[in-house]
């Protein structure tokens, strides 16, 4: 495991196990017959969480690398993009249970498969280790406020969240 201490104030482990996806927050890892992704813990931190998901293509298509395939709803409207071309496979289960994501993002609550193949495993393959994820969020707003303070770090949220804390109404 790759560890961050202080991670938005909390203690993050990243799987070593599994290659990443740093554009979007993803993780991918190979089984028998596919490489799943799901949502890595920090990428769902930064996110604000999980609230709903819609698949924005069928089960069992054809998809290209950089295809949208999920439209999830979080914090904030989320778009995510397979990083590979694939015949694509869903989990059910975290579309009528999204807190499967945020309680197992690691497991449980995988969002996609890809079906494997030669190609597919030669792009696996250019995603980043845990190491090269880990050190790509050290420029994040999660490693920029490691003790976890309300308002985060920049000038403008902490003069939007002064603000609104001091509104009397």
């Amino acid at each position: 495991m790759v560890i961050i201490e202080k991670f938005l104030g909390m203690r993050l482990e990243i799987p070593e196990d599994r290659r990443y996806y740093i554009k979007q927050g993803l993780w991918a890892k190979q089984d028998e017959e596919a490489i799943v992704f799901g949502l890595s813990e920090p990428a769902l931190i930064l996110a604000g969480g999980l609230k709903d998901l819609d698949w924005l293509a069928a089960e069992g298509d054809a998809v290209q690398q950089g295809a949208t395939v999920i439209f999830a709803i979080t914090g904030k409207i989320l778009y995510l993009d397979s990083p590979m071309k694939g015949e694509i496979q869903f989990n059910s289960a975290v579309k009528h249970a999204p807190a499967l994501v945020l309680d197992d993002p690691y497991q449980q609550g995988w969002l996609f498969k890809l079906k494997s193949g030669e190609e597919t495993e030669n792009a696996f393959l250019q995603l980043a280790k845990a190491s090269a994820y880990a050190e790509s969020l050290k420029n994040s707003e999660g490693c920029k406020n490691p003790e976890g303070l309300k308002g985060g770090v920049s000038g403008m949220c902490k003069a939007v969240y002064g603000g609104i804390v001091a509104q009397k109404i």
